[in-house]
């Protein structure tokens, strides 16, 4: 029995896991852990498909199990936290309306919104070198790294813990994720500067941030993300026009 061609799945799993085990620790008010976890599970989706390429047993298995994990790690799992964030910051006013509606719900809206990202995903032949729609890894990180945030960089807490940026967050992603927005994919065909100026700005900016502003760098870097691509888009288009 060959072992090693059991890995890549094994490591999809395991992302899975963590992102059971993320929701288990919402419920329990845990959303520090949740948030690592959900990193954990990033790292395991980015190397999974790397392995399985590098020991030739890439398989139409592992893309659908791959695209359950992250449903779970990168759908489910930061939809509970925006769940338990909107719930902690509506200070006593999270039900309004004729049914008393209760707000914070509107995080499922990432859920589900993430699962048409997904299935778009895997049907879509155009985001074989680039996305279309922010990818739910992304949207992921962000809320990740908000407990991490609150707890780490406490000056910061005002402006990540107030209600309404949440649920403006959580609408406007939601959107952005099923969008016709093309978005580069950090994928290298040639590593030179005149093809890849966008990747390499956008990385050599990433890590500054990262070690200036720590996990606050991390919404910062998403949304310079889209930026970068969006810039990147109207540059070519105006090229394509000359």
């Amino acid at each position: 029995m060959n072992i090693a061609k059991h890995l890549p799945n094994t490591m999809t799993c395991t992302h899975l896991l963590c992102g059971c085990f993320g929701i288990l620790n919402v419920f329990e008010g845990n959303l520090v852990l949740a948030s690592v976890l959900l990193v954990i599970g990033g790292v395991l989706d980015f190397f999974d498909g790397f392995v399985a390429r590098l020991l030739h047993v890439s398989s139409p298995m592992g893309k659908e199990l791959d695209s359950i994990a992250d449903m779970v790690t990168f759908g489910a799992l930061p939809a509970f936290m925006m769940l338990n964030l909107l719930e902690s910051s509506c200070s006593g006013l999270c039900s309004t309306g004729l049914f008393g509606f209760h707000k914070p719900y509107i995080a499922f809206m990432l859920a589900v919104f993430s699962a048409l990202r997904l299935a778009k995903f895997n049907v879509d032949t155009r985001q074989t070198s680039s996305f279309i729609g922010v990818p739910t890894p992304a949207n992921a990180l962000v809320i990740a790294s908000l407990p991490l945030i609150e707890l780490y960089q406490p000056e910061y807490k005002e402006y990540i813990m107030n209600f309404n940026v949440l649920l403006v967050y959580t609408v406007v992603m939601s959107y952005l994720m099923v969008s016709e927005l093309p978005l580069f994919a950090l994928k290298f065909k040639t590593f030179g500067w005149k093809d890849n100026q966008i990747k390499y700005i956008f990385l050599i900016t990433s890590v500054l941030l990262l070690i200036l502003l720590k996990f606050v760098a991390i919404p910062l870097i998403i949304f310079l993300y889209i930026v970068f691509s969006v810039f990147g888009n109207l540059t070519k288009k105006k090229i394509t026009d000359n």
